[in-house]
């Protein structure tokens, strides 16, 4: 029987995805966080065996508390709100401007950055689902790390259907090229994070998917400071100021599931 050979990624996409080494960090810029490398047990040492074990429960708990809002403060709309991004166009612009902060429903996605392959994916997914997000009042805010010409190139370039190509709305991309945002919702941000954590194979089973979304991909999106490329995202789910859902990534391409995100927005509690 003939083996089943997939056809492999652009090279550039393999380079930005895989090879943590053609990367070159600031020393004015360091990661954040010390890398995290989990490996399988090799020893017969029973207690070498027993931290392994004891390391993938925390890491089970970690995943399932991912989507828990309550490690964030009671006031954190209130924090985000004051933090300014920048509008696609270059205007600068405060959270607490982009929906109605008494009752207005808004799913405001955090990528990495505009030149992670795994969030022109996550922007291609966006876009296609931004009618179900209008269908529930739900208004869309993706903000992705860099300036707001990287963001213009995603916006641009994006191809979410084959030969077809639409744009992502720029009046739903905003750029915050100094991660205020991030910093202010604690998310997460590290060389382990990005390269070694086990969350990050998840992009290998949405091959097609990725491959679709990257179709007009081009590395030029990639932030200049490359030390923000060891950010991670998240997406959140708020009304007025009131936190409904969140869920951070625990690595790189590790998206919330949009049905999670969906309900979010259907349940909003009556004032």
């Amino acid at each position: 029987m003939a083996s089943l050979m997939v056809p492999p990624l652009p090279q550039t996409l393999q380079t930005a995805i895989l090879r943590p080494s053609s990367l070159v960090f600031p020393k004015s810029h360091p990661p954040r966080s010390s890398p995290v490398i989990y490996r399988s047990p090799t020893s017969t040492n029973p207690e070498i065996s027993l931290a392994v074990c004891t390391g993938r429960r925390r890491l089970t708990r970690l995943l399932a508390m991912s989507s828990s809002t309550s490690e964030f403060v009671p006031n954190i709309g209130d924090i985000l709100g004051n933090v300014t991004i920048f509008k696609a166009s270059g205007e600068p612009i405060l959270f607490e401007n982009l929906w109605d902060q008494n009752q207005g429903v808004a799913v405001v996605a955090l990528l990495r950055h505009f030149g992670c392959p795994c969030c022109w994916e996550l922007a291609s997914v966006l876009k296609e689902s931004k009618p179900k997000f209008d269908a529930t009042g739900a208004k869309l805010v993706a903000v992705g790390v860099g300036t707001p010409d990287k963001a213009r190139i995603l916006a641009d370039r994006l191809i979410l259907l084959p030969d077809v190509q639409l744009p992502f709305p720029v009046d739903c991309l905003y750029a915050d090229p100094d991660r205020k945002a991030y910093e202010v919702l604690g998310l997460y941000y590290g060389f382990g994070r990005t390269f070694f954590n086990p969350a990050s194979a998840k992009v290998f089973s949405r091959f097609e998917s990725l491959r679709k979304a990257v179709k007009n991909y081009t590395f030029k999106a990639t932030p200049d400071d490359k030390s923000s490329v060891l950010q991670q995202g998240g997406i959140f789910v708020f009304k007025g100021k009131q936190l409904l859902y969140a869920r951070k990534d625990e690595g790189t391409g590790d998206h919330a599931p949009l049905d999670d995100i969906f309900n979010a927005c259907c349940k909003v509690p009556v004032a």
